[in-house]
Order: C-alpha cells, then structure tokens, then sequence
C-alpha cells in the first residue's frame, strides 16, 4: 500500500499546534443503497446513477468555491470507466479518494473474515485501478465496525479509519427506523451497531480492544459530533436545519481538535431535478431543494473557517493526530 500523501502547509501548521484542523468527507453511497436501507425495490438505471451523474459535481463546485479539500468515499463494485474517470479528475484536484469497501454490505462486521478481506481489499484495487490512487483511508458501510475489521485493516496496512460514530441520538434514530421499516412489512438491509460504540471517544484516538478503547492500534478519526450532548455533525443534520441551523450545529462543535464533518452525495441531490422524487417520501432530507442544502454546507465551511480552523484531508489530519 502506497504511503499517506505529503502534508499540505495547514497540516504543517496543526502539527505544530497553529490552527485546529477539519476535514470534509463525502461517501458517495448510489442510490441502490438507499433502496436497500428502505426495503424498496431497486432504482431504474438513470436514479441509480444519479450520485456519480449529477450529486458529484456540484459537490466538485462547491469544494472548489470554497477552496478546501475533501476526502471522497467510494464503493470499488460503482467504479465503471466512467465514474473511475471522476475520482481520477478529483485526485488531480487535491482531493483524497478513501477506500468505502467493495459492494458496501450493511452487514460486514457479520462477515467471517474472507468476506471481510475480500470488501476491503476489494476495494482498494477497484479504486486502484479505476482512479489511479492508492486509498490509504477507510469507512465501513454504515458507520459500523468491529474488532475483526480493524484486523483486516490493520493486516492490508491501512494509515487510518473514520467510522467510529458516538452519537446517541443517531443510534437511536437507527434503531428506530429499521423498526419502523420492519413493522411496514419491508426489510432494511441497514443494521445497528453495539451500543459500547457509545462510549468511544469523540475526538481522534488509536484504538485499543475492544475498538472504542484507547490503544496502540490504528489511527480513528471519528465522525462529528457536537461537545456536550453528542448531536449529529453529519451532513443530513447540518442541512436539514438550513444555514441557520449548520450556524447553530457549528458553534456546538468549535472547540474539537478536529472537526470531522461526514457528507453523503445525497445530501445535494434534489428530488425534482435528480428524478428521486419516489424516494423522497423515504428519505427525509430529499423533501428539501438541493440549493438550500448547499447552502446549509456552505456556512458550515465558512463558520468553521471564520472560527480559525484549517481544513486538511483525512489522511493528512492522521498523519497529524497518528
């Protein structure tokens, strides 16, 4: 495995204690996958390519407006010539492509340890071999992880994962969800995770066993949450409350030493214009204008940025905090 890039001059400068850092990530889940977690019979061919197709570059857009670098994660099994060519113009850019498994299973900590193997090593050749890159960086399907993943990632020599997610209202959003799903006669393929994950820390640690310990292991960069009661800093609850709310949920999070703020691609699709509006009724943030949920992005970048933090990719914020 090729070796985590250089670090830019802002990583530099938080190695040295000069700024705080924040990364923007983005797992770019098709919309198959949303079918799955919803229990609905899978998208026609142009809905299902509509994250690569039409979510992707306004995310590009967006980024390069703003002037920071993010870290895209992409399922190898979605990586055709064509998509491939995307990670490849985005690396070229200063972005990061991270490894988000083979074939995305919602339950790969369910796997025996050759399907594990297989989705992530899977993952890092398709990617390889498809965007020009090497990815150094992981995030499990789902936000969920186990003990025997971190194994295989710390067998393939993976520099770092960012899946730890210690946020209880999450959790039990989850939980709920799948039930709801369950009691209207469909199957979410979604599972929930432990609740020890709950306990995890919150701001980048090396994992110890069982995983939400400090250790010695591998380098977690966990998703955001805020101080105090843990809330969400996730791309579905920063746009959902509009700019004024990504205000309200950054002031919440300013004090970590790393604000990790996590994205999906759906996070600016837009019903009407992507032809998701079937979905919509499923997916709660796909009732809002994918304007208004840029926009809602957009401030968080600028309030982080305004409350002096750096924004680095993720493999940079672990080389820093490794």
């Amino acid at each position: 495995m090729s070796a985590a890039p250089r670090l830019s001059p802002q990583g530099r400068d938080a190695r040295r204690g000069d700024a705080r850092l924040a990364a923007v990530s983005v797992d770019l889940d098709e919309i198959g996958c949303y079918s799955s977690i919803h229990g609905l019979e899978p998208p026609g061919e142009d809905a299902a390519r509509a994250i690569y197709r039409r979510a992707l570059p306004r995310l590009a857009r967006l980024f390069a407006d703003e002037g920071v670098p993010c870290t895209f994660f992409a399922i190898g099994s979605d990586l055709d010539a064509e998509n491939g060519e995307r990670l490849r113009a985005l690396a070229a850019a200063g972005h990061e492509i991270g490894n988000h498994s083979l074939s995305h299973r919602y339950d790969l900590t369910r796997q025996p340890r050759d399907v594990i193997l297989r989705e992530i090593a899977g993952g890092i050749e398709a990617i390889a071999r498809r965007a020009g890159v090497t990815p150094v960086g992981f995030r499990a399907p789902g936000y969920t992880i186990n003990d025997s993943v971190f194994d295989v990632l710390a067998e393939l020599g993976v520099a770092y994962d960012s899946s730890v997610f210690p946020c209880p209202p999450y959790f039990l959003a989850k939980a709920g969800a799948i039930s709801a799903i369950r009691l209207a006669g469909r199957r979410s393929r979604s599972v929930v995770d432990t609740p020890r994950v709950l306990s995890a820390p919150a701001d980048p640690y090396r994992v110890g066993r069982p995983y939400w310990r400090h250790g010695e292991g591998l380098v977690e960069l966990p998703i955001g949450v805020t101080r105090g009661p843990r809330l969400p800093y996730i791309g579905t609850s920063v746009t959902l409350g509009g700019p004024s709310g990504a205000r309200l949920l950054t002031r919440a999070v300013v004090g970590r030493p790393l604000v990790n703020l996590e994205l999906h691609g759906i996070d600016v699709a837009d019903a009407d214009e992507d032809g998701l509006g079937w979905l919509a009724p499923h997916q709660i943030d796909l009732r809002l204008p994918g304007a208004l949920k840029e926009a809602a992005i957009r401030e968080a970048i600028r309030r982080l940025k305004a409350e002096g933090y750096s924004f680095v990719t993720l493999a940079e914020a672990a080389q820093v905090f490794g």
